[in-house]
């Protein structure tokens, strides 16, 4: 093979992309590669040092962090500079703020650097909101997943829920508005479905329904 596969997927914000990503890669025996977690790990850092509203500190904090994602047990957990903090950036403060700390040019520059060499490691899935137009334009297959909004707000009040996070249904919506809105009309790699990307809607999908649909679309497009 002379060069490694890569399957992309990106989308609105709790439209499954995780989820999708990790049931793939271990049906598929991919790498796995949360683009977000590495977004929301700059963003817990840069509120945990009180600089997230200062955009020059946290392009200078991005250039110093190290960002590791490790793929175990069906969860991919993220070190920065050697910490465990995958359970810090999944709270409801780092998703107020992960929007508008991802839309910093320089940031995303960053990131986008990490993301590419991870490509080098082996056959690979990659979510996130840029990923098939910016991060991996070139992907094998990109899918672009998505779900009615009210389907969205009801997942992610469930996780918080699950997370013991406070927040109500109506709280939550608003924040996916307000990231669907900032996400597609940012300067810098903006959401938008690239051109030969396939739509996959799952809002009247299961988890076990989407990913078996889901597994016929690769293998339809590449052989693994």
């Amino acid at each position: 093979m002379s060069k490694n596969i890569i399957i992309a997927i990106d989308g609105p914000a709790a439209s499954g992309k995780s989820t999708a990503a990790k049931n793939l890669a271990e049906t598929l025996n991919l790498i796995y590669v949360d683009t977000g977690a590495m977004y929301r790990a700059i963003t817990y850092k840069a509120i945990e040092a009180g600089i997230a509203e200062d955009e020059k500190k946290v392009i200078e904090l991005t250039k110093r962090m190290k960002i590791e994602l490790r793929f175990e047990n069906g969860i991919t957990r993220v070190f920065v500079d050697g910490d465990d903090i995958t359970e810090n950036i999944r709270t409801s403060e780092v998703n107020s703020k992960v929007s508008d700390i991802s839309k910093i040019s320089e940031v995303r520059s960053e990131m986008v650097k990490i993301q590419k060499r991870m490509s080098e490691d082996g056959n690979l899935i990659a979510e996130g909101r840029d990923v098939t137009t910016v991060v991996f334009p070139d992907a094998d297959v990109k899918i672009y997943l998505t779900a009615s909004l009210d389907v969205r707000a009801e997942r992610r009040y469930k996780e918080n829920l699950e997370k013991g996070f406070n927040s109500t249904l109506d709280e939550v919506k608003e924040n996916l508005e307000k990231r669907d809105y900032t996400d597609s009309h940012r300067e810098v790699s903006p959401l938008k479905k690239a051109d030969d990307a396939i739509e996959f809607d799952t809002t009247n999908l299961n988890i076990k329904e989407e990913l078996k649909k889901l597994t016929e679309i690769v293998r339809e497009k590449i052989s693994l």
